[in-house]
């Protein structure tokens, strides 16, 4: 028996746009995929509406990559699972953003030689990355009824939004971070709970990398009486 396929509505401004990260798009991502069907065992939920169909989703053809090898049983999960790829890939793009500003890049006396290039397509490189993986979509609707309603509120708790890039959770924050900077990750994420106690925003995570960078070249006892330090202050 073959499974229906239902093209979700588009709204007309979004009409050329991927639902993943908003890039033109030119290929559908079909959900449930082989993927998730095989993880879940064919039991994958939709919605009370459509749940023996698949639907169609626009997607350019990476997110559309992407999104097959998802083994999420939800819409949101997969796009969760895009997201983190898509931050993998291009980490050493979104810390263009890290290590400059754009007006640095401006004024960086670049303008000849090897790093020319750089100067004059780095800050733009940062941007697309940034609006890629921060991107968050349009509800999904079939036949008139939303199927991603709540699943699109479920992203915004989830996420994390640190210096203009909307990353799908805090320990996604904190990997990439911890991967620019060399950092410890576990040490990071030992900083933030001591710093934050479990209220950790964007001014509290930039406290606790920049305090975490201080300490990259520190040895073992070092980094750990910092900590202990850190933690009677914050008693």
């Amino acid at each position: 028996m073959i499974t229906p396929v239902i093209i979700t509505e588009t709204p007309f401004d979004k009409r050329h746009c991927c639902w993943f990260c908003g890039e033109p798009s030119n290929n559908a991502f079909i959900f449930p995929s082989n993927a998730s069907k095989s993880a879940a065992y064919g039991d994958v939920t939709l919605s009370h509406t459509c749940s023996s169909a698949s639907i169609s989703i626009p997607s350019c053809q990476e997110c559309q990559q992407l999104a097959n090898k998802a083994t999420g049983s939800t819409v949101s999960s997969v796009k969760r699972y895009v997201k983190k790829q898509l931050i993998q890939r291009y980490a050493k793009d979104l810390s263009i953003g890290v290590n400059w500003t754009k007006e640095e890049l401006a004024n960086s006396e670049f303008e000849q030689g090897n790093f020319a290039g750089f100067a004059r397509s780095a800050w733009f490189i940062y941007e697309v990355a940034k609006a890629r993986v921060s991107y968050l979509g349009w509800p999904l609707v079939v036949n008139g009824m939303e199927l991603q309603e709540i699943e699109i509120d479920e992203i915004k708790a989830q996420s994390f939004n640190f210096d203009g890039v909307l990353y799908p959770s805090l320990s996604d924050a904190i990997h990439h971070y911890a991967k620019i900077f060399l950092l410890d990750e576990h040490y990071v994420i030992a900083v933030l709970q001591q710093s934050a106690k479990g209220n950790i925003d964007e001014q509290s995570f930039a406290q606790a990398v920049r305090f975490c960078r201080l300490l990259v070249n520190a040895s073992t006892s070092e980094r750990k009486a910092a900590l202990q330090k850190l933690a009677t202050q914050h008693e």
